[in-house]
């Protein structure tokens, strides 16, 4: 991402935030036959022990080849809310367009899961998205046949190394025009202007 320092995003726990609300991820892996790309949920490995933050996923098959899973580092992009910012928002004068956005990359080498933490992974998965649903479901429910689907499927385990991050939203603006962008993208965007209110409170310390 652009080197934009006001706009960085070091806090882990942001960035475990992000992950929570913001699943749908783009994997990126140089592989011997060039760049691939595919998209995956990913989740916390809320088990993993110390600060470090660690991630689930899965691979349908072939993807796993493809992406010669394991076998390198890989780039997972988790992106939040993002929009494009109209001048019109802005004081007379101020004529330059922008776009605003969460967005953070996530570097690590994965570790291929064994059959038994595939389906666990699986299970996880499953019950993460269906949980609080009216009629959530779970493979639980018939064992058996699930575990027959998840041969179709590599999971694994990704402790993040490193992480590159940004929260680009409107901070090299005035106060009063921060207010008015807010205004007009919780209009059709209120996850965006949630994020712009959360920055914004943090830097008056509210």
């Amino acid at each position: 991402m652009r080197h934009t320092p006001h706009y960085l995003m070091t806090d882990p726990d942001e960035v475990r935030r992000l992950v929570r609300a913001h699943p749908w991820a783009t994997i990126v892996s140089p592989a011997g036959t060039g760049l691939v790309a595919s998209h995956y949920p990913v989740i916390l490995d809320e088990s993993a022990d110390g600060p470090d933050i660690t991630i689930l996923s899965h691979f349908g098959r072939p993807d796993d080849r493809l992406h010669e899973l394991g076998r390198h580092e890989i780039l997972v992009i988790v992106q939040g809310p993002h929009d494009y910012i109209s001048p019109s928002w802005y004081a007379p004068g101020d004529l330059v367009p922008t776009w605003n956005h969460v967005t953070a990359h996530l570097y690590g080498t994965p570790e291929i899961l064994d059959e038994e933490e595939n389906y666990t992974a699986l299970s996880l998965l499953t019950d993460h998205f269906e949980r609080g649903r009216p009629g959530g479901r779970s493979l639980a429910e018939d064992e058996a046949s699930t575990r027959r689907e998840a041969r179709g499927a590599v999971s694994f385990r990704m402790r993040v190394d490193r992480f590159d991050a940004r929260a680009k939203l409107s901070q090299n603006k005035a106060p009063e025009v921060v207010d008015n962008v807010i205004d007009h993208v919780g209009e059709h965007n209120a996850g965006l202007a949630d994020e712009m209110r959360r920055v914004r409170e943090a830097a008056r310390g509210e």
